[in-house]
């Protein structure tokens, strides 16, 4: 069971809170270096907003669509980001911790040394994603979408991972043994170099239409 050294984000200490609506005062959609805390951010739609050493806590998202969206350094701690649309996103050192992100859209996004822990991903989208090293940490991942995706250095530790969809994404140096699943959506030839349990092959057997003897 290997982990995946995620470089963590960069951020000063004691950061200023600060409004969300603020970025709103600037010419373009940029925030950096505050605290966003205990609030709502409501039926907000921006193209190609940034976010520089910010830290959101106990935020709801609430139909938020931010595509193209770039995060650098951010953290998300004991946020609601169910549904939101990060789609295209370029997302750089940021973790997300204590989370729900149920159907989050992260598709066709760029995410690099991203740490997922304890959240709720389920029916999350990553479809033509590049990932390279991002770790997923006692997460909920089910019928989360992984289609065309290009992995690098990509960990899954004690997630769930039942009925995930990694249909055309090479699983090769990745290492599932931990967690669990009763069935997933994965090619054949995508599988050459997965690391899984002994219990996992005898299930990916079955799948096959082998009959393990015991």
């Amino acid at each position: 069971m290997s982990k995946i050294k995620v470089e963590k984000a960069k951020l000063p200490h004691d950061l200023p809170t600060t409004n969300f609506q603020e970025i709103y005062d600037m010419e373009e959609p940029y925030l950096n270096n505050c605290l966003i805390s205990n609030c709502t951010i409501e039926r907000e739609k921006v193209e190609k907003i940034e976010f520089s050493q910010v830290i959101f806590k106990n935020v709801v998202f609430n139909d938020v669509s931010f595509r193209n969206i770039e995060l650098t350094d951010v953290t998300f701690e004991n946020c609601d980001l169910s549904n939101v649309d990060f789609m295209g996103g370029i997302i750089h050192r940021v973790e997300f911790k204590e989370s729900k992100m149920l159907g989050i859209n992260l598709s066709d996004a760029t995410l690099g040394n991203v740490l997922f822990e304890n959240c709720i991903l389920n029916l999350s989208s990553y479809g033509y994603s590049r990932l390279k090293q991002v770790q997923y940490t006692n997460c909920s991942l089910r019928n989360a979408d992984y289609y065309e995706c290009n992995f690098k250095k990509v960990g899954f530790q004690q997630c769930d991972i039942n009925e995930v969809n990694f249909s055309g994404t090479s699983l090769k140096g990745i290492d599932i043994s931990s967690s669990t699943f009763e069935r997933l959506s994965v090619n054949l030839e995508d599988l050459d170099g997965c690391e899984v349990s002994s219990e996992q092959a005898i299930g990916f057997a079955t799948m096959l239409g082998l009959k393990v003897k015991k």
